[in-house]
């Protein structure tokens, strides 16, 4: 824990909502309805089938599933250990394998440098105290050629309104102080800080979420949610 990109309280957060981390229904709902944009985005530029995938930030496993069953060899790493004990309970209903580990993303880089054939990190960086670290930690991990998975919040109006106040306050979908808008990063930032650690941008798209009828797809606007594909050249 002590060379941990994180705040205790955001691991506390997270950890209270691990019981319930696999009700679609529940506070974990968006991530259940984003999940399978996410994982298409990821398999439409890339062969998963045989490719060994770390899943930073994996939180209770949604993602790091999806991708395990699509054929990937999957590293699941997240700070958390309730919500780890939850994603490890989930694979005996799943009858999956993932291998997740209660580990940071600087003890995975140094551990195994340049051995993920692809990083996802969804909806994690806008938590931790140092996002370049965390980006240069993920470009540590990848192999030359591999391939990163991104998505967060973009730094605008919109995003406060529906991240914060919407999801927060109104929706009461999330817990209050789940985010804080002056973590949210514009594309331009990590555009910045992936070529500042190596890494190419390949592409960004807005993520689309409408909570009321639970639709989620890609969309053209990153005014609140966006995924981006960059990569480490070879």
């Amino acid at each position: 824990m002590t060379t941990a990109n994180v705040r205790a309280e955001e691991i506390a957060r997270f950890d209270k909502l691990a019981s319930r981390w696999w009700d679609p229904d529940g506070e974990s709902r968006p991530l259940h309805d984003l999940n399978p944009v996410r994982t298409a985005f990821v398999a439409e530029r890339m062969r998963l089938a045989g490719a060994r995938v770390a899943d930073v930030g994996c939180g209770g496993g949604l993602l790091s599933e999806s991708l395990a069953a699509a054929g990937a060899d999957v590293v699941g790493i997240d700070l958390g250990q309730a919500v780890i004990d939850v994603a490890r309970l989930h694979l005996h209903e799943s009858n999956l394998k993932v291998d997740y580990r209660v580990q940071s993303s600087a003890e995975l880089a140094a551990a195994e440098p340049a051995s993920f054939d692809a990083v996802c990190c969804m909806e994690l960086i806008e938590h931790v105290p140092d996002p370049h670290a965390l980006i240069a930690d993920l470009a540590t991990m990848l192999k030359p050629g591999g391939k990163l998975f991104l998505s967060t919040l973009n730094r605008t109006p919109a995003a406060f309104g529906a991240a914060i106040l919407g999801a927060e306050y109104v929706l009461r979908m999330l817990p209050r102080g789940t985010h804080h808008y002056a973590q949210f990063l514009r594309p331009s930032e990590l555009a910045r800080s992936l070529r500042a650690h190596g890494m190419e941008l390949d592409e960004v798209s807005g993520l689309k979420y409408n909570p009321l009828n639970r639709k989620a797809s890609l969309g053209t606007s990153m005014a609140v949610n966006y995924i981006l594909a960059a990569h480490k050249p070879a």
